[in-house]
């Protein structure tokens, strides 16, 4: 086969009966490949993290929007949870109805929220002027609030969406001003969400923030629905062997504290969770081509088609992700070396993976950049009119589909007007 079986992808068999190479010259470079088994074992991973009878998973769509994985994700009893009109659209497509679709709002106009509510679809607001809009909008309606307790946690600080420094949720100071709006309109705060950030691998934060936000719900007598947000982080470091998020205890102690609250608060309200990354970010690896090797002064480059168009992660948030090399004659040379793997972006940022070292890199292998499946093709583009990748999916039947064609060229002017 032509790469190595001691790569991560070899040791857990992520390539079932087909391997890198042969993808690559069947559905062409960059290609998002996917794994169905690895998505649908994460999937009950988080639906059989508690023992508590009214728990369900919201899975965040804004991590991957894919319609074949959101009916996989579907199938395997999980809810959704929406920041836009368009990812109702495409949760409806791939057979969610209202009642299993969440809304998230933020920064929303009165027209999107009005939209959300004609269709019968849960809405959180996440501010009090929000609240103000939806009871101009739905006078009586029921709505839950996104509360900010002050927990905040993430792998970088663009991600820490809890604490004193974000825009997400109401502060405890502006709680009475809530509960003013909400008698004013005469609404019914059946829900409470919180997300305290997203990417971490340690317990901890989430607990205190569930323990937080579980003693402001005894405040609130019509709850009906408890969302605790999501964030649980997936290891990007592999190859080095850094540890999982260790869920058997915290599923335990969340268990314990359902529980608890379900026995105080006098009956077991619907708790939700909202996990994306963890869902869909370890079933994916995205390939790519070397078409160019050099060095610059001392600096050593492989220049590939994974320009940050494709993933924008790295870029972005200094984001990790493992990266392997696949030769199509399978041979090592034995020879290792520090590079930046870079893109073909005019931009000097647009680097995948800087100075790491790695196996000798010739021009013609192909890269795989590991764990992408989550705010990788979602946060795509079209930057310097380059054409977005496909994406295929290895089912558990060991067969290849394509769930998306690689953009077109005639696709970068479907949306102009003629003059």
């Amino acid at each position: 086969m032509p790469y190595r079986y001691d790569l991560v992808t070899g040791k857990n068999g992520f390539w079932e009966n087909t391997d890198p190479v042969r993808l690559a010259d069947q559905y062409g470079s960059p290609l998002y490949v996917y794994n169905e088994r690895i998505l649908r074992e994460r999937c009950r991973e988080m639906r059989d993290l508690v023992d508590y009878p009214n728990f369900h998973v919201n899975y965040s769509a804004k991590a991957n929007t894919n319609l074949s994985l959101l009916r996989i994700i579907r199938e395997e009893g999980l809810y959704v949870d929406a920041m836009s009109l368009g990812e109702i659209a495409i949760e409806e497509a791939a057979g969610f109805d209202a009642k299993h679709i969440f809304f998230i709002s933020n920064n929303v106009s009165p027209e999107e929220m009005a939209e959300v509510i004609r269709k019968g679809i849960y809405v959180g607001v996440d501010s009090v002027s929000q609240l103000e809009m939806f009871g101009q909008l739905c006078p009586g309606g029921k709505v839950c609030v996104r509360l900010n307790t002050g927990v905040g946690a993430g792998h970088n600080a663009k991600v820490v969406t809890g604490g004193h420094e974000t825009k997400f949720g109401i502060d405890p100071e502006l709680y009475d001003e809530m509960r003013r709006v909400s008698d004013k309109y005469g609404l019914h705060l059946t829900g409470i969400n919180q997300h305290i950030g997203s990417g971490f691998l340690t317990s901890e934060e989430f607990l205190e923030g569930t323990r937080r936000l579980l003693e402001v719900c005894m405040d609130y007598p019509e709850l009906e629905t408890i969302d605790l947000g999501g964030g649980f982080g997936i290891p990007y470091h592999k190859a080095d062997g850094q540890d999982r998020l260790d869920l058997a205890p915290l599923g335990a102690e969340l268990s314990k504290m359902f529980k608890e609250f379900a026995a105080a608060y006098g009956r077991e309200v619907e708790i939700k969770i909202e996990p994306g990354r963890y869902i869909v970010a370890e079933c994916c690896v995205l390939l790519g081509t070397v078409y160019d090797t050099k060095t610059v002064y001392e600096n050593r480059f492989a220049g590939t088609d994974l320009g940050f168009n494709v993933l924008v992660r790295p870029v972005m948030y200094d984001a990790w992700h493992d990266v392997e090399i696949y030769r199509p004659n399978g041979e090592d040379t034995g020879k290792r070396q520090v590079v930046s793997v870079v893109g073909n972006i005019c931009e000097s940022g647009d680097t995948i993976a800087p100075k790491r070292e790695l196996p000798e890199i010739l021009k013609g292998d192909l890269i795989g950049v590991m764990d992408a499946g989550a705010y990788g093709y979602s946060m795509s583009s079209n930057y310097n009119s380059r054409l977005r990748p496909a994406e295929v999916l290895i089912t558990t039947e060991g067969e290849v589909k394509l769930i998306r064609r690689r953009d077109r060229l005639e696709d970068l002017l479907a949306g102009f007007e003629t003059c």
